[in-house]
């Protein structure tokens, strides 16, 4: 990074470029999600998944803006499959033991694209072999459809104006409406141009530590914010059961002299095709040198772990995340993964009223009429 670049405008969704930059990833984005979700089948493994979604965000970001041959485009993360208790993050390497896909298994699927270092993301949750026919029922079900109708509910709170508080608390009521609970302390981030985790967030079922110190803030046109929602069907508490971890991402404040030269030459790489993107180990030539190269980078910060979380053994967690531009007419969603509401039947239903009119009310936009260009 020159030193100049700190001097240059912030490029926002102001801009029309940057608009279709975001919208480009989210078709891609959304086409990876799809092309997963197809292929999660009883007797698949996690790995040939993992695998299969970031060689097509990939072939896919490979395509367009040819002719910009310095436009970094790619991953912005790579493709995780957590399944039943696993939280998140769970993308094995080669050289890690797998998991297969069984029957009933409940799927969530987690994946980034960017273009010009604008990020889309996106995560979705199903459980392998429901159908329409044989709808899933019990826990998986309420965890599901609670997921579902918090993401629901943040569409339409996510606006300009609006609190970020006023999201965490309809989390917290639509999930105990289902018998679940939010995982605790989760953050869904604003996202800017290469910027993963920007300064605003909202939080997911804050302890009263965390609820005390986390910023509060208001969202405003032209922002745009990955909306990331965890419900579980236990206690809503994730902990780190000591799997390796896999994806990481820089941390541009931070600075220090590596002593090992695998370290180096290891880190040098993640700096010329990642820049400060997560990545995954998977991603290198050579998985055993990229295994001993990052221990020295991520001890001295120089990498941030994205750590494979874990509820209770027995209970199920349900993720969805989607990208939302915050535009002048309203929330523009440019991520989402292929819901079936007809295939999880809960007991259960939002009882709030408040809530309840919140989540039948229209989250389409205003369209806009197209004034006319008058031909001078």
């Amino acid at each position: 990074k020159m030193s100049g670049d700190d001097e240059q405008q912030e490029q926002t969704i102001a801009e029309d470029l940057v608009v279709t930059k975001y919208k480009m990833g989210g078709d891609i984005a959304n086409q990876a999600v799809r092309k997963v979700v197809e292929a999660a089948q009883p007797g698949v493994s996690v790995l040939a998944l993992c695998e299969k979604g970031d060689s097509l965000i990939m072939q896919e970001t490979g395509k367009i803006f040819k002719k910009e041959k310095e436009m970094k485009k790619g991953i912005a993360f790579p493709t995780s499959v957590s399944v039943n208790n696993c939280v998140c993050h769970f993308s094995p390497l080669k050289s890690d033991p797998d998991y297969t896909l069984k029957e009933g298994d409940l799927i969530k699927i987690d994946l980034g694209v960017h273009v010009d270092g604008f990020i889309s993301n996106v995560a979705h949750s199903f459980v392998v072999g429901a159908t329409k026919e044989a709808p899933v029922t019990g826990r998986k079900a309420d965890v599901i459809k609670a997921a579902h109708l918090c993401a629901e509910a943040a569409l339409r709170l996510v606006k300009p104006g609006n609190q970020n508080t006023q999201v965490t608390e309809a989390w917290n009521k639509v999930a105990q409406s289902f018998k679940c609970t939010a995982i605790e302390g989760m953050l869904s981030h604003q996202l800017k141009q290469h910027i993963i985790d920007g300064e605003k967030t909202i939080i997911q079922n804050p302890t009263d530590q965390q609820r005390k110190d986390h910023e509060k803030a208001e969202f405003e046109v032209h922002e745009v914010y990955a909306v990331d929602v965890l419900v579980s069907t236990g206690e809503g508490k994730a902990r780190d059961a000591g799997q390796r971890t896999t994806i990481y991402k820089r941390d541009p404040t931070k600075q220090y002299g590596l002593k090992m030269k695998t370290s180096r030459v290891f880190f040098s790489e993640v700096e010329r095709r990642f820049d400060a993107m997560p990545f995954t180990l998977r991603a290198f030539e050579d998985e055993g040198k990229a295994r001993l190269g990052v221990v020295e980078c991520a001890k001295h910060e120089l990498l941030q772990p994205f750590n494979v979380l874990y509820e209770k053994e027995g209970e199920y967690v349900a993720q969805f995340k989607f990208t939302v531009l915050l535009m002048p007419n309203g929330p523009m969603r440019i991520t989402s993964g292929p819901f079936e509401p007809e295939q999880y039947k809960s007991e259960h239903e939002v009882q709030d009223p408040e809530l309840k009119a919140l989540l039948q009310s229209s989250a389409s936009r205003k369209t806009q009429k197209k004034k006319k260009k008058k031909v001078v």
